[in-house]
């Protein structure tokens, strides 16, 4: 999460004050309980939150715990007043390189997630990056060691993106962010010698947390596909979607009466 008062109302000389709250690893629920009251403490008149990822990636994952917690987040901020930076995500199997059955369960959950945030988004106004899809993705200097984070080249083009966006809506006059790199691409060693310290730690993690049921939801996939019944597994989880959402204008309607 990104907060940061916009015009005059910035530092001294009436700029602009960036302040990153993004923690690494962090899911809806550490955005939730954590960074958005310092968030909101700050009183932004502009707020990035690009979350979910991380969500897919533990074996607690529930996309009506998710829709409940961004829910929470979004309505905060925007009743506060702030303008909302939002954005929808590539899902991870893909930019790791997992084989299909690995991949395709992850991917499902992503696009849970993006349904969500997509429908979300709309409800509260945000300003929405469709970032879960373009020639972007595939192209590997994009990307980080980890391949699962963008590197700088694209982080830049993230900010290109949205601030297109925000030059169409007049919440941004100055020129555009440099496409460009300011600083060298990592080399190959460095690469290598970050997967062999903090990338092996990464993936010791996800070996205890999410492997095991991510090899069952795997399997589960491989019998669909084998009986030619996957198309259950999407519906299942549009379904979920769904509900989740419905939940989300039960609740507001109770709360309206």
């Amino acid at each position: 999460m990104c907060a940061g008062p916009l015009g005059g109302r910035g530092g001294p000389s009436g700029g602009v004050e960036f302040v990153n709250l993004a923690v690494s690893g962090a899911q809806t629920r550490e955005v939730l309980e954590e960074q958005t009251p310092v968030g909101l403490a700050l009183g932004p008149d502009l707020v990035s939150v690009v979350i979910g990822v991380n969500d897919t990636l533990r074996c607690t994952f529930d996309i009506h715990a998710v829709a409940t917690r961004l829910d929470e987040v979004y309505g905060a901020f925007t009743r506060q007043g702030a303008v909302l930076l939002t954005a929808c995500l590539p899902d991870p199997g893909a930019t790791l390189g997992l084989p299909g059955a690995l991949a395709r369960p992850l991917a499902r959950r992503q696009r849970a997630v993006n349904a969500v945030v997509h429908a979300l988004s709309a409800r509260y106004g945000a300003v929405h990056l469709h970032a879960a899809e373009g020639a972007w993705l595939s192209e590997r200097a994009m990307w980080s060691a980890d391949r699962l984070h963008p590197g700088e080249r694209g982080h830049r083009q993230l900010a290109v993106r949205f601030h297109a966006l925000l030059a169409g809506t007049g919440l941004a006059d100055g020129p555009a962010p440099s496409p460009e790199p300011g600083f060298p691409a990592p080399t190959r060693a460095a690469s290598l010698w970050w997967l062999a310290t903090a990338g092996t730690g990464w993936v010791a993690r996800r070996c205890t947390d999410l492997l095991p049921q991510l090899l069952g939801l795997a399997a589960d996939e491989m019998r669909h596909r084998a009986r030619g019944t996957s198309a259950r597994l999407d519906l299942r989880a549009s379904a979920a979607v769904s509900a989740a959402l419905a939940a989300l204008s039960g609740a507001e309607r109770a709360d309206a009466v």
